[in-house]
């Protein structure tokens, strides 16, 4: 399975609910594979804390190279052997595997896209689909070019038999709901892109789900009756109104998580000593574990 995980706006905590998300599939006993393409700042090495690698990697062999041509092999850095994290190192040997494919330090966006790029993207996925359980695929915000190369190469033949998913993030916030809603049906969005690309419009959409981030949970907002407590019911239940008339509601959206204090103060992972630390809260592991479940169960991605 490759899933790509994309948002119309940054701040919506794509990255680090993906690294989240990558880390839950490897306690489970998935071998997963992480991408950074977010070419112009990649920074999963910092969410994984690996040194030198916090803002992409100096060899010459990171993602932007590999594209581009000038890289035979893309890099691939086992998470668990090069974290600086202890507690990570420690991760079971029976769990599954956790590679990162870092961006190259210093990299860029691409000034054009060649068709060269869209044959080594590819070939990269085809080789990690066959070599990983699931391919995590972090793109940069907005209609960014890594959609456009993600979405060219994901319609070439050798891939079009591959399971290929889209997690759309956005926070719990009027802007959020509209910006998702125009990424993925708005002009130059994922399906008017992916159709021009070779995509089936209804099958491309069938295989994208959204995802809602730091949602506050209202029974612990509104404890003390108040008009703040009415008023802040009252922009939830308008929220899921715009979010119904959007197609970003309910049925739509694959999970949701809830507002870490951990994920707002240092965006990295969440291990379960966290919890028992009483440093994260439980509520956000059982939301990751959840996501990861919907991720790859079938049944959540039938026609909605």
């Amino acid at each position: 399975m490759i899933v790509f995980a994309t948002s119309d706006k940054g701040g919506t905590g794509r990255s680090v609910t993906s690294c989240n998300l990558a880390y839950r599939m490897c306690v489970r006993g998935k071998r997963v594979a992480y991408l950074d393409f977010d070419f112009g700042s990649p920074t999963a090495g910092a969410l994984f804390e690996i040194s030198g690698a916090e803002r992409g990697i100096s060899s010459g062999d990171g993602l932007h190279s590999y594209l581009l041509g000038t890289a035979g092999v893309a890099a691939r850095i086992d998470v668990r052997d090069n974290t600086d994290r202890r507690e990570l190192r420690k991760m079971r040997t029976r769990t599954g595997k956790l590679f990162l494919l870092p961006g190259d330090a210093g990299g860029a966006e691409f000034t054009k896209i060649e068709d060269r790029t869209i044959d080594n993207c590819a070939k990269l996925l085809l080789e990690l689909d066959q070599d990983f359980d699931v391919c995590i695929v972090d793109l940069s915000a907005g209609r960014s070019v890594a959609m456009e190369i993600a979405l060219k190469a994901t319609a070439l033949p050798q891939l079009t038999a591959r399971t290929v998913r889209w997690l759309v993030f956005h926070r719990w916030t009027r802007q959020h709901i509209i910006a998702a809603h125009g990424l993925v049906r708005g002009r130059y969005g994922l399906l008017d892109c992916g159709t021009g690309a070779g995509h089936d419009p209804e099958t491309l959409l069938d295989n994208i789900r959204y995802v809602r981030t730091a949602v506050p949970q209202l029974n612990e907002a509104t404890e003390s009756p108040g008009p703040q407590a009415a008023w802040l019911h009252q922009q939830d239940s308008m929220l899921k109104r715009l979010a119904s008339t959007n197609k970003v509601g309910a049925s739509a959206m694959l999970g949701e998580t809830p507002v870490e204090p951990v994920l707002q103060w240092r965006e990295q992972l969440i291990l379960d000593i966290d919890v028992q630390k009483e440093i994260a809260n439980k509520a956000t592991v059982e939301a990751f574990d959840t996501l990861a479940d919907r991720v790859l169960d079938p049944a959540a991605w039938r026609r909605i």
